[in-house]
């Protein structure tokens, strides 16, 4: 059982693990070339000196530190993980430390999607998930195929069932059993304050009429 797997709690499953997109990847990777090319150019002076001939396999471990740089670049990348399951939107980072970040799905209240050109024609871009939790909000940069994966996590939403309802809805109506548990909870509310003496009088009375 891998780590993500352990994250998940009785029947929750994943519908759907995506990750930062590989344009991320590319840009380190340009950076450490420059730096490998100036490596290089190190070693290649220092043979063509006498002096320094025998000191230019040092240099050459220089040529190590780009080279360990885009490594451990990409083992941070392919252990960022961005989840969505039936439940939740998951994001999981670190090697070794773990850093974990959970929004419930019923807490989301809006999802926005950000892609300029390049993005759109390299199919990343950023999501920012707006809760109502102690977060506020939760930002994938850059993050491949967006659009599938705010699709994804919605329809989980809607599957859910926390879209509001219809106002031309029904509720069910309360059994017979239950009205003597609703006239308490009434006034309970009513002793708090929170219905008047004439709401809770009203609604005793219609629950009663349903005997």
């Amino acid at each position: 059982m891998n780590y993500v797997e352990q994250l998940l709690g009785q029947n929750e499953e994943i519908v759907l693990i995506a990750r930062q997109s590989w344009v991320v990847l590319l840009r380190e990777a340009l950076l450490d070339s420059v730096m490998a090319l100036v490596v290089i150019g190190i070693i290649l002076v220092m043979w063509g000196i006498p002096a320094l001939a025998p000191f230019g396999w040092l240099a050459a471990l220089l040529f190590l530190i780009p080279l360990g740089r885009f490594v451990i670049r990409f083992i941070d990348w392919s252990n960022r993980e961005y989840i969505v399951t039936n439940r939740r939107v998951i994001q999981v980072e670190g090697t070794i430390n773990k850093n974990v970040i959970d929004s419930s799905l019923e807490k989301v209240n809006d999802v926005r999607l950000t892609q300029s050109v390049v993005g759109r024609l390299l199919n990343y871009g950023d999501v920012e998930i707006l809760t109502a939790s102690e977060l506020g909000s939760n930002l994938f940069q850059r993050i491949s195929d967006p659009i599938r994966f705010k699709t994804a996590m919605l329809n989980e939403k809607e599957k859910l069932g926390f879209n509001e309802i219809p106002a031309n809805s029904t509720l069910p109506a309360p059994q017979p059993a239950e009205i003597p548990a609703l006239i308490a909870s009434l006034s309970a509310m009513r002793k708090e304050g929170l219905i008047t003496e004439e709401e809770f009088q009203k609604k005793k009375a219609e629950l009663l009429a349903r005997m």
